[in-house]
């Protein structure tokens, strides 16, 4: 007799659109790590190439915007994606393809998580490129997933109300997490959803780490595979969050410091 074949399980697709590093512990690799362990499916289109080590990036090499569209048309066109995230995108003129490629699938919710400014503050991507996600990928997205420091330059100020703050974060018509905001003994993620208008703060004590490097990369990814397995924004949120104080608090392995 034949074997027999054992039936597959259907399972959230995510598409990221991003760029690759060789530590593991950002991009592409910490996506892909993430949407596996919350049981999702996760392809890729890669962006750029950073080369980077523990302690600097060394350079970030930008693939031509036509190859990264074609990478997610190959995918987006014949298997097709439950949820699309997107993590760094360098170039306006990349930014700018990728839009036109999520106005032409854009029956699943897709995430926007932008790398517009590093941990201090400073600019990452140029003026052109902070424009692009404004009036091309912002108006795209289901949820936008900025960092504190990228939340406060998008806004040109510290946030002080955290509801009003975020609502005005939402003019582009999306939802925004708003990662790490300091509230004392607290970090806190905030949710603003856009269709209910709702605030829905998730607190988080404060650690001590030397492996922050990433952390972002992989909420955001949780909660695409949460979205793309079904969940609605705030149970995809919440299901992230766990599954991030799992990831920072939990047993994780050890490679190096910084990793």
């Amino acid at each position: 007799m034949p074997p027999v074949m054992e039936k597959k399980l259907k399972t959230g697709k995510v598409f990221l659109i991003a760029g690759s590093e060789p530590l593991g512990s950002a991009g592409v690799q910490a996506d892909i790590k993430a949407i596996t362990r919350c049981g999702g499916w996760a392809a890729a289109a890669l962006t750029c190439i950073v080369d980077e080590d523990v302690n600097r990036i060394k350079g970030i090499h930008h693939l031509p915007s036509d190859l990264i569209v074609s990478q997610a048309e190959s995918f987006l066109s014949t298997v097709g994606a439950d949820c699309i995230k997107t993590g760094i995108l360098p170039t306006d003129e990349i930014i700018r393809a990728v839009a036109s490629v999520l106005q032409r699938f854009n029956k699943q919710p897709i995430l926007i998580d932008p790398v517009i400014v590093n941990f201090a503050g400073e600019q990452l991507v140029s003026d052109a490129a902070i424009a692009a996600y404004k009036n091309e990928l912002f108006p795209l997205a289901t949820l936008i997933t900025p960092n504190v420091h990228e939340a406060e330059f998008l806004l040109g100020r510290s946030i002080s109300n955290p509801e009003s703050d975020l609502r005005e974060l939402s003019r582009w018509g999306c939802s925004v997490l708003v990662k790490s905001v300091d509230e004392g003994r607290y970090l806190v993620d905030y949710l603003y959803d856009h269709a209910s208008g709702t605030l829905t703060p998730h607190p988080k004590k404060k650690l001590v780490l030397d492996d922050r490097n990433g952390t972002g990369d992989t909420l955001a990814s949780a909660i695409a595979t949460h979205l793309a397995k079904g969940d609605d924004l705030a149970t995809a949120v919440t299901r992230a969050e766990a599954y991030m104080s799992y990831f920072l608090a939990g047993p994780r392995y050890y490679i190096s410091t910084g990793l």
